[in-house]
C-alpha cells in the first residue's frame, strides 16, 4: 500500500472521486432537499468556502516561498503557521472536501457523500500521512508543537 503514497497529486484524486460522485447522481434517484433553491444555496457556499480555503493555503505557501508541490513534502523550505494554516493543517484538502460537497448536493446526489468520505479517507491515508511523516523529519519539535495546536482538517 505505501506504493501510492504521495505518487498521485490530489487534485487528480479529487477529480476522481468527483466522477464517482457524479456516477452515483446518475444511478440514484435525486432527494427532494439537495435538488432544491435551500441546497443550491448550500452547495455554492460549500463551493466558494473550498476554493477559498485552497487559494488561500496555496497563497500562504507561494508568500513563504516554499512547495506548493504535494508530492514532495520533503521539499519544503519552511514551516507555514500563519493564516489559514492557524486553522487547518490541510487547508487545500478541506477545500478539496468542501467542493466535492458542493459538488454531491449540486447533483442531489447524498449517496455521493460516501465518496466523499472516501476521499477523505484516502488523502488521509496516502497524502497526509506521509506529508507529515515528511514534515516531522524536516522541521521537528517545531512542527510536532505546531500539530498539537492546529487540527488536521478543521
Amino acid at each position: 500500500m505505501n506504493a501510492l503514497e504521495n505518487k498521485i497529486p490530489p487534485p487528480v484524486v479529487g477529480l476522481f472521486f468527483a466522477l464517482i460522485i457524479w456516477a452515483i447522481s446518475t444511478l440514484t434517484a435525486p432527494v427532494t432537499f439537495f435538488n432544491s433553491q435551500p441546497g443550491l444555496v448550500v452547495a455554492v457556499v460549500l463551493l466558494l468556502s473550498g476554493f477559498g480555503f485552497a487559494i488561500s493555503g496555496s497563497i500562504s505557501f507561494h508568500l513563504a516561498k516554499t512547495t506548493v508541490n504535494p508530492l514532495k513534502p520533503e521539499a519544503a523550505s519552511s514551516l507555514v503557521t500563519s493564516g489559514v494554516f492557524r486553522y487547518s493543517r490541510n487547508p487545500m484538502y478541506v477545500g478539496m472536501t468542501l467542493i466535492l460537497l458542493a459538488w454531491a448536493i449540486y447533483l442531489a446526489a447524498p449517496f455521493g457523500l460516501f465518496a466523499v468520505v472516501g476521499f477523505i479517507a484516502y488523502i488521509q491515508r496516502f497524502q497526509i500521512a506521509p506529508e507529515e511523516r515528511a514534515l516531522v523529519a524536516l522541521f521537528g519539535d517545531a512542527y510536532t508543537t505546531y500539530q498539537s495546536n492546529v487540527r488536521r482538517w478543521l
